[in-house]
C-alpha cells in the first residue's frame, strides 16, 4: 500500500510529498472512469440504433428502450458529476466533504447503470434477419 509522507517545504510548513500527489491520482481515476462511461455510452447508442432500426418487431421493444434511455441519462449525468468533481482540489480540507459526497453519488450511479446494461445485454438486440428494403445497392 502506498505511503503519504508528511516533508518540509519551506520553513514551517509541512505539505504532501510528490511521491503520492493525491489531486493527480484523483484526476487520473475520473479520466480514467470517463473513458469507461464514454465506451458504454458508445455501446449503448449503437444498441439504440439498433433496436429503433428493428423497430416493435423486437419483442422486448418498450422495456429496452426505456433501458437504454435511462442507461444513457444516467451516464451523461455521471459525466456532468465527473466534470464537476474533477474540479475540486482535494488537497484542500474544505473540498473533501463535498468530493466525498459526489464520489458517493457515482458509485451508486455507476452500479444501477451497470445493473441496467446487465438487463440490456441479457434481453439483447440482435438482428436475424435484415429486411429487404434496408438491402443497399
Amino acid at each position: 500500500m502506498t505511503e503519504v509522507r508528511p516533508v518540509q517545504n519551506g520553513p514551517g510548513t509541512i505539505g504532501v510529498s510528490n511521491f503520492l500527489d493525491r489531486q493527480v491520482y484523483a484526476i487520473k481515476k475520473t479520466i480514467g472512469q470517463g473513458m469507461l462511461d464514454v465506451a458504454l455510452l458508445t455501446a449503448n447508442a449503437s444498441q439504440l440504433k439498433l433496436l429503433l432500426h428493428v423497430g416493435q418487431r423486437h419483442d422486448f421493444y418498450y422495456l429496452l428502450l426505456t433501458l437504454i434511455s435511462i442507461s444513457i441519462i444516467l451516464q451523461l449525468s455521471a459525466g456532468v458529476i465527473m466534470t464537476v468533481k474533477s474540479r475540486f482540489n482535494i488537497n484542500k480540507e474544505r473540498n473533501h466533504r463535498r468530493a466525498d459526497i459526489l464520489n458517493d453519488i457515482l458509485t451508486w450511479m455507476i452500479f444501477v447503470i451497470t445493473i441496467l446494461n446487465i438487463f440490456i445485454s441479457s434481453f439483447g438486440v440482435e438482428i436475424t434477419q435484415v429486411p429487404v428494403n434496408s438491402a443497399r445497392k
